[in-house]
């Protein structure tokens, strides 16, 4: 009984860690592609970002024995990496050059709702749970008050509107793939789940590089004149985005439901606003910071739902 405990515990701490990646470290991602940018077209940055943490992932599972070349699962991780990776973080990278970082996680907020609508077998548990509905809608709501006082600051941007129309794009691929991994892809082992990570960052990778030669983005690209600040925030994309904290998200997927890993999506805009302030020097309202405070309410009613429900 005491050993089942602890590895219960140290089950628990890695579930705990793997949310702080991806509320945290994944919400603060936005503010550093947003500096990448400034240095690396967007498609290539895509196919730097992902390559390496793909091959890195990728020899560290071999490393360790694991089946890593296993046919179901490169095939399966393909699908999933071009759908939930590549489409995504193309438009999340384009769209930046029309507008804000912090109004880029504000619209991929309704990612939530979109995993909420498309996840078919979890309708009758989600819909019929108040708790849920209104932990989604409290959250939505939220995120609504973020997004009124940053369409007002972003009402100079060209083509804001071109930038918004390919975000919710992306929330919808994002959702989709997101089902799929969890239903379709790799296996609930921890093996699979990492696995499967660093061949979808491949795949979508080769998407990059593909769009990246078509583009001629290599040609234009200066590598002596990219900005420190640009390589840094490459670095950063490549250890703690791509290699931790999308490896947790996949990892979770297995573990929980999609539902409650999706309330990263109301967290990451309350981190990508607070990096936006502290390092961009952005203006904070006090309806923004009202908005902040109902987007905690929401995780908590979800988190709480779930609490009453293992006990």
């Amino acid at each position: 009984m005491t050993g089942q405990a602890g590895e219960t515990s140290i089950k628990t701490i890695h579930i705990l860690i793997a949310y702080f990646l991806i509320y945290v470290v994944w919400g603060s991602t936005y503010y550093f592609i947003g500096v990448a940018l400034k240095g690396f077209p967007p498609f290539l940055l895509g196919a730097l970002r992902f390559t390496m943490a793909g091959l890195i992932l990728l020899a560290v599972c071999y490393k360790r024995g694991e089946p890593v070349f296993k046919k179901s699962l490169v095939k399966k991780s393909a699908v999933s990496g071009i759908v939930l990776l590549f489409v995504d973080m193309a438009v999340v990278m384009l769209a930046q050059q029309y507008v804000s970082s912090s109004l880029v996680a504000i619209i991929a907020s309704s990612t939530a709702l979109w995993i909420m609508a498309l996840d078919v077998p979890m309708w009758k548990k989600n819909f019929c749970n108040p708790a849920v509905l209104a932990g989604i809608i409290v959250g939505f709501w939220g995120v609504s008050m973020l997004y009124i006082e940053q369409l007002q600051l972003d009402t100079a941007s060209e083509n804001r509107e071109y930038g918004v129309l390919i975000l919710l794009l992306g929330c919808i691929s994002w959702a989709l793939g997101t089902l799929y991994a969890k239903y379709r892809s790799s296996g609930e082992e921890d093996v699979n789940a990492f696995a499967g990570s660093a061949w979808q960052m491949l795949f979508a990778s080769a998407m990059f590089w593909l769009f990246t030669f078509v583009c001629g983005d290599l040609g234009k690209t200066d590598f002596c004149a990219v900005p420190a600040s640009a390589w840094l925030s490459l670095i950063y994309l490549i250890i703690f985005g791509s290699l931790l904290a999308y490896s947790a998200y996949v990892w979770l997927l297995k573990i929980r439901p999609a539902t409650e890993v999706a309330t990263h999506a109301y967290v990451n805009p309350f981190i990508a606003v607070f990096f936006g302030i502290v390092f961009g020097h952005e203006d904070v309202t006090w309806i923004q910071m009202a908005g902040l405070v109902v987007i905690l309410l929401s995780i908590m009613l979800i988190g709480r739902k779930k609490k009453m429900k293992t006990g």
